[in-house]
């Protein structure tokens, strides 16, 4: 799901996980009402946190659900702003800390001993999961976060534009090119990848045949088909063809409803505001493959539940994960397809789910199955800021890419030293 549609905050850089605990150390805690006051029923009091949520309607279902919750009383810190991942790593580190909390894989807060490990209630239903979602959230056998949405990106188009220009479904990084310059008219730009175009840069690494780590935590991405792409990328950022400084990023459809571009780069979460706006004048297509040996793909992003393992509530915390994001089928549903278009990671759950099932979202569903790619729970935010770096000097301000990634290459592989030794 978006973040807050009137944020700032960059919802890529929450959505592959941000900053390790020692750099939040630094930060002030959250305000000292902690909201574990006098609750009735069990007398145990638990605390989740969450970001805001752009979707109408979230705020009031995650609620709704903790109420529902009779073995304790739940209260929801709904965390506002564009820090939410600041925000929640202060707190880890204060007594107010939450007992659950919603985020993404980050092995450092396995290695650091601060999520419990989940395995004891994921395993009964583990084959019920989407797999890559398990391996995502695995370390060294032990299933740390139960998965809560699966969240695919892809790029977004206008078919009366592509029909009115000529133009065909982009296949290659080639076509996608040609195709920003032939759709761009007066007012409206070809494409758009977002403000720093950095949403689009694993993909561009899956697409060239490459991966950010190999299967036993070595750099994958220094290959010349990467840098061919970054080329290529380089020769976009500087046609004028693509949309560059929009209101609003690119997790928000707004420039695409609005017709400031007619390809956007947006997520599965967007549809129904796209589909409110635009009717069935929206299409989907994977990011092109670049180089003869690359594929299309299709990032899967997501939000897990996760248990504070340095909490005075543990054991009650588990057991209220496993009863809302384990047991409750319906609310899951509900979290998934009520509030934007989201694919369940339970498996029966996403054949079940029936606004999933034909049109548009059935399309996102395909192609989440064909081309999805999952976070390695291994690349960290360190590692990703290498790689923006990559993006930054190479295709906005024109450095080799060859250089560009052998640094980052280095860089890369002094934190998985750090990591693995």
């Amino acid at each position: 799901m978006s973040a807050s549609s009137n944020s700032t905050w960059d919802r890529r850089t929450v959505l592959r996980a941000v900053m390790g605990l020692a750099a939040a150390g630094g930060l002030a805690a959250c305000g000292s009402n902690t909201g574990r006051g006098g609750g009735s029923g069990s007398g145990k009091n638990l605390v989740q946190y969450f970001h805001a949520y752009g979707e109408a309607g979230v705020e009031q279902a995650v609620k709704r659900y903790a109420k529902a919750y009779k073995d304790a009383d739940v209260t929801t810190r709904w965390i506002t702003g564009n820090n939410f991942e600041q925000k929640l790593f202060a707190a880890l580190l204060t007594d107010n800390a939450p007992d659950v909390f919603e985020f993404h894989p980050q092995i450092q807060l396995v290695k650091s001993g601060q999520v419990a490990d989940l395995t004891d209630i994921i395993e009964p239903v583990k084959d019920d999961f989407n797999q890559a979602d398990i391996t995502s959230h695995t370390v060294d056998g032990k299933i740390y976060g139960v998965r809560m949405i699966d969240d695919p990106q892809f790029f977004f188009y206008r078919p009366s534009m592509f029909e009115k220009a000529g133009v065909e479904v982009p296949t290659t990084l080639e076509e996608l090119v040609e195709a920003a310059a032939r759709l761009k008219t007066g007012k409206v730009k070809g494409a758009y990848l977002g403000n720093d175009l950095t949403p689009v840069q694993h993909n561009l690494i899956w697409s060239a045949g490459a991966d950010t780590l190999t299967a036993d935590n070595k750099p994958a991405f220094n290959t010349d088909a990467v840098a061919d792409g970054l080329k290529q990328l380089r020769g976009l950022f500087t046609s004028g063809d693509l949309l560059l400084g929009a209101p609003a990023d690119w997790w928000d459809p707004s420039a695409f409803t609005q017709g400031l571009t007619a390809i956007q780069w947006c997520g599965m979460w967007a549809m129904p505001v796209m589909q409110k706006a635009l009717g069935d004048d929206i299409g989907i297509f994977p990011f092109p493959k670049v180089g003869s040996a690359g594929k299309e793909s299709v990032y899967n992003g997501g939000w897990s539940m996760f248990v504070n393992a340095k909490g005075k509530n543990v054991e009650a915390a588990k057991e209220y994960v496993k009863w809302l994001w384990i047991d409750q089928k319906q609310y899951q549903e509900d979290f998934a397809t009520s509030y934007g278009f989201h694919i369940p990671p339970r498996t029966s759950l996403a054949r079940s789910a029936d606004k999933l099932k034909s049109g548009l979202p059935a399309e996102g569903v395909k192609l989440f199955n064909e081309f999805g790619h999952f976070d390695n729970i291994g690349w960290t935010q360190a590692m990703i800021a290498a790689f923006n770096d990559v993006m930054a000097n190479s295709v906005r301000k024109n450095g080799d890419p060859k250089a560009q990634l052998a640094a980052c290459e280095k860089k890369v592989g002094a934190e998985l030293k750090k990591l693995f030794g």
